[in-house]
């Protein structure tokens, strides 16, 4: 396993779906990915962790108490901070508008919840107790997390204020507008231009990708337990990817990163 022991600022490191049946989540996602479940209690909204071989990995929790019932069910995506203030003045000073936070989590670390200049929200997470996801890039874990986007500049503009990313173009920048996004010489996140083959009601979103050490097989799991497959399978040059609705409709991805379609350059 990928045993990780910190995360530099800006990797991925957490993701939680808040879902409107806790009971039902867990027996989905545990179908999935093997996961077992650890309930933090009711002084924290029974935010549930998901562990792998024992080791938190995500999680699956239940609306905020007073959350408006009208808000969909949803992946979130956290990037790491090592100042999570510092982060939310930045957040604002480059058109970004934080909804939550900075906050601390007693015993856990600091969080704030933000949208970007397109309006795709995301999280940003300062290690206390608790640093992030203990494994990365294997199967049942987080592997992998991009922002899909209407606004590819600006996209990279603000994040790369954020957090400093070094920023390559993979694909044209027309049919395929597709940023790597490195920190440290290290690939840790993309960005993708949506383009028309996106439905308009989709709105900007980070997306998720969780390993599997096989994307057929996942999907099998996946539709035997009421999910959907919304996009795949399909094989790329990081390995074999699928787009996936939970039963109440939380959108992920799952990896297969043993199928490579070729060497990634």
């Amino acid at each position: 396993m990928a045993e990780r022991s910190g995360y530099a600022d800006g990797e991925p490191c957490w993701a939680d779906v808040t879902t409107p049946d806790l009971e039902a989540g867990k027996r989905f996602y545990g179908a999935v990915f093997g996961w077992e479940f650890q309930d933090t209690g009711p002084d924290f909204g029974h935010y549930t962790m998901a562990l792998k071989d024992g080791k938190e990995v995500a999680a699956v929790t239940p609306p905020a108490p007073g959350t408006d019932s009208g808000v969909p069910p949803a992946w979130s995506t956290y990037l790491a901070s090592s100042d999570a203030g510092a982060t939310a003045a930045r957040v604002e000073a480059n058109g970004g508008k934080i909804i939550m936070g900075p906050m601390e989590i007693p015993g856990s670390g600091h969080m704030l919840v933000g949208f970007d200049p397109s309006g795709a929200p995301f999280g940003v997470w300062q290690p206390g107790g608790h640093m992030g996801s203990k494994l990365f890039g294997e199967p049942g874990a987080l592997s992998w997390a991009e922002i899909n986007t209407r606004d590819g500049a600006a996209a990279d503009g603000f994040y790369q204020a954020l957090f400093g990313y070094q920023q390559q173009q993979i694909g044209d920048g027309d049919t395929f507008d597709y940023t790597l996004w490195t920190v440290d010489g290290r690939q840790v996140c993309g960005r993708q231009k949506m383009g028309a083959d996106f439905p308009a009601a989709i709105p900007p979103h980070w997306m998720p990708y969780f390993g599997v050490d096989d994307a057929d097989a996942a999907i099998q799991r996946i539709t035997d337990a009421g999910g959907q497959v919304r996009m795949g399978p399909f094989d790329s040059p990081y390995g074999r990817v699928a787009v996936i609705a939970d039963p109440h409709g939380a959108v992920f991805s799952i990896i297969d990163e043993s199928r490579r379609s070729q060497q990634p350059g």
